[in-house]
């Protein structure tokens, strides 16, 4: 199960400048050619230490806006859990559903309610993780992050006091199913082929349509108005 970035991460102080975060490797990629450049001549210079810059430009963007490095880390390893890779398909975070859901938690437009809820929702795994095992959630085993996961993804079998992170699961397990489907990932899952014109398409099959309780009599029996 692909959970978490290869990549070691800076972490910020707090939720406020987490668009200051980025990969430690790949900026020290970045910084690292950047004395090269005294060697070259003054505008390739120029050429050389623009397309850095524009590349540490590339690696800001791909930081999270709404998440902290923590929450995160912590959302990448909960949703892989809802939607694992498996021999048909990739994982939600090979559908990039965490970028999907800091978009839309980013927006200048996003609820704050959903925010709140979100960000809570976190707050509140880690808790039950800390109180269970003495550990963040990403930290602990495999194990142990399921037994949480077992007590709050099923709201009739939860346990008393659980109720805040069943909530909680039901809205991740929702935006995570909307993310994954509406990636191209999700798309093949599917097999959706699309828009794609079937000239041999007969209509709805006679068992759909006795299982619906619906038939075509009324499509036969109307008259155009060219008929009138």
């Amino acid at each position: 199960m692909s959970t978490m970035n290869d990549d070691r991460e800076l972490e910020t102080a707090s939720p406020a400048s987490t668009d200051a975060t980025i990969s430690r490797r790949r900026m020290l990629q970045v910084l690292g050619a950047v004395p090269v450049a005294a060697a070259l001549s003054p505008a390739t210079a120029l050429e050389q230490v623009t397309s850095q810059t524009q590349a540490a430009a590339a690696v800001q963007a791909a930081a999270p806006r709404f998440f902290t490095q923590h929450e995160w880390r912590t959302l990448r390893v909960l949703v892989d859990y809802i939607i694992p890779r498996d021999d048909v398909s990739g994982s939600a975070t090979d559908a990039k559903v965490p970028e999907y859901m800091d978009y839309l938690l980013a927006e200048k437009d996003a609820n704050p309610a959903t925010q709140v809820a979100m960000r809570g929702g976190l707050a509140w795994i880690d808790t039950e993780s800390e109180k269970r095992f003495a550990k963040t959630f990403v930290a602990a085993t495999d194990q142990q992050r399921r037994q949480i996961l077992d007590d709050i993804a099923f709201p009739q079998k939860a346990p008393p006091g659980v109720s805040h992170g069943v909530a909680f699961f039901n809205r991740l397990r929702d935006m995570t199913a909307s993310g994954f489907y509406s990636s191209a990932l999700g798309w093949k899952d599917l097999q959706y082929i699309g828009n794609v014109f079937n000239p041999g398409y007969d209509g709805c099959p006679p068992a759909a349509l006795e299982k619906l309780g619906v038939t075509y009599d009324l499509m036969t029996t109307r008259v155009s108005p060219e008929q009138k």
